[in-house]
């Protein structure tokens, strides 16, 4: 399909011969003042795709990932519904007496664990939608390393809470995305329609306030991955908004990233040193 020629995402099917996008066609008519600034704004499919941009998605490939283990616990235990905390645990559950003694490898692979269809069907929708639009403002591997730190901030913040119970999901990660695409927005990373701008930022708010919500009210949601991976995802974010806002700024983003990650890595270190445990790699046994 053919690109526009204002900002190169790929035009609709059929679109005969046209050259630029309804978002651009919408967006130039605003700032001539001809549509109100309340008007809707129409929404690409794809936004910011560019020829040579793989046909499958970042996002489809973590969203296959979650559901291919969640298939493969299904088949283990025979059921869909609930996982026991002990098949969870096998499978790579964040879970203080395993975590905190070396297997901290637990922080990242609990993010594609899920505790049963109804929870691994919430975060897969909520992960399609936001994880679309952080992948194509951010791009691939900056969507990438921020949903991962963010869901190690999540399961970090997790299992510091309350180290005895295993914690499983993509939420925390998924509350990073929302995090650092408000921070994104807020200042000024990304060009975007004044209209187009506020109703992204009130449906962001929207769900991480009503989800916040949830998990408080709720019972088994783990909300202090939802605060954990909200909060590392607002700092990202910010850092990313502030000093790499571009996407061909790689080595900005490269540092930013490794001082998160170093981060974390203390927290990690600090953890383990305050339930009086030496900070190591591998199975160490239950404390």
């Amino acid at each position: 399909m053919a690109n526009c020629i204002r900002c190169g995402r790929q035009l609709p099917g059929f679109s005969f011969g046209k050259k630029v996008c309804p978002w651009c066609v919408h967006h130039e008519a605003y700032q001539r003042g001809e549509i109100a600034g309340d008007a809707p704004q129409p929404v690409m499919r794809t936004p910011w795709v560019r020829r040579g941009t793989p046909s499958i998605s970042l996002t489809q490939i973590i969203f296959g990932m979650n559901v291919a283990v969640f298939l493969g616990m299904a088949l283990a235990a025979s059921t869909v519904m609930d996982f026991s905390p002990q098949e969870t645990i096998r499978w790579g559950a964040n879970w203080g007496p395993l975590t905190i003694t070396g297997e901290w490898w637990r922080l990242l692979t609990s993010v594609f664990v899920h505790g049963g269809i109804i929870h691994i069907a919430f975060n897969m929708w909520c992960l399609w939608n936001l994880g679309a639009l952080a992948e194509a403002l951010y791009g691939r591997w900056t969507y990438a390393t921020i949903y991962l730190l963010c869901g190690v901030g999540a399961s970090l913040t997790s299992v510091t809470w309350h180290p005895g119970v295993p914690s499983v999901g993509a939420s925390g990660a998924i509350f990073g995305l929302a995090g650092a695409l408000i921070a994104a927005f807020k200042l000024g990373e990304f060009s975007v329609p004044r209209e187009a701008l506020s109703g992204t930022l009130r449906s962001l708010g929207a769900f991480v306030f009503y989800n916040l919500i949830l998990g408080f009210a709720l019972p088994g949601v783990d909300y202090a991955a939802h605060i954990g991976g909200l909060v590392t995802g607002l700092i990202v974010g910010a850092f990313v908004a502030l000093i790499a806002p571009q996407q061909d700024h790689n080595g900005r983003r490269v540092v930013i990233f490794v001082a998160v990650a170093l981060a974390l890595a203390a927290g990690a270190a600090g953890l383990a040193h305050y339930h009086g445990i030496p900070l190591r790699l591998g199975r160490a046994g239950i404390y």
